[in-house]
């Protein structure tokens, strides 16, 4: 069973800080590229970063690199997303998933809930 439970957005001012957490059952996570995905109104989800199984290689969007960071915790099936530096353009309902780090594809059609990030000006 496909598990995806997402946590730690908020309201933060422009050039404040969060961390994002996302902890997915364990027949998904040990073995796959994780990722980060975000969705703002009225717009397609995009993929924001990428990590491989062991966190050797990453991947980020233009628009995140050097604010965002992703971290994994494979004992604790837990992948993170720090963003610093945020701007408004960053409010977006976050999601987190399996993936195919080639491609970006998301493994799995199961979206957990998401968890909302919204940057006041």
């Amino acid at each position: 069973q496909v598990q995806l439970v997402e946590s730690g957005g908020g309201l933060v001012q422009a050039g404040g800080s969060l961390r994002l957490s996302c902890t997915a059952s364990g027949s998904i996570f040990s073995s796959n590229a994780m990722g980060w995905y975000r969705q703002a109104p009225g717009q397609q989800r995009e993929l924001v970063a990428a990590m491989s199984p062991g966190g050797r290689n990453k991947k980020y969007v233009d628009s995140v690199k050097g604010r965002f960071t992703i971290s994994r915790d494979n004992a604790k099936n837990t992948v993170y997303l720090q963003m610093n530096s945020l701007k408004p353009e960053d409010t977006a309902v976050y999601y987190c998933n399996a993936l195919d780090l080639s491609s970006g594809s998301p493994r799995y059609d199961y979206w957990g809930q998401g968890t909302p990030v919204t940057v006041s000006s």
